[in-house]
């Protein structure tokens, strides 16, 4: 009648596998930011800015590396 194999699925190496935990993309390491750092990522800057003022550094590290990670997706090497 049919065959009882199972077909199995490689991944093709122009689409990157997609890590679950992962939540920002790295851009290519000769892209250029498009913008000036102090204007990238402002509602995280904004954010980052007020928790520092109102708690302390220490307290912020959340909210700090948030805005690293929105900077590095803007292509900044920080």
């Amino acid at each position: 009648m049919g065959s009882t194999e199972v077909p199995v699925v490689v991944p093709s190496p122009e689409i990157p596998a997609v890590n679950e935990g992962s939540t920002a993309i790295a851009p290519a390491p000769d892209s250029k930011p498009k913008k000036k750092i102090c204007c990238a990522c402002p509602d995280t800057k904004r954010l980052r800015d007020e928790c520092v003022v109102e708690h302390g550094e220490a307290a912020c590290t959340k909210w700090i590396e948030a805005h690293k990670r929105c900077l590095r997706a803007e292509g900044f090497n920080v």
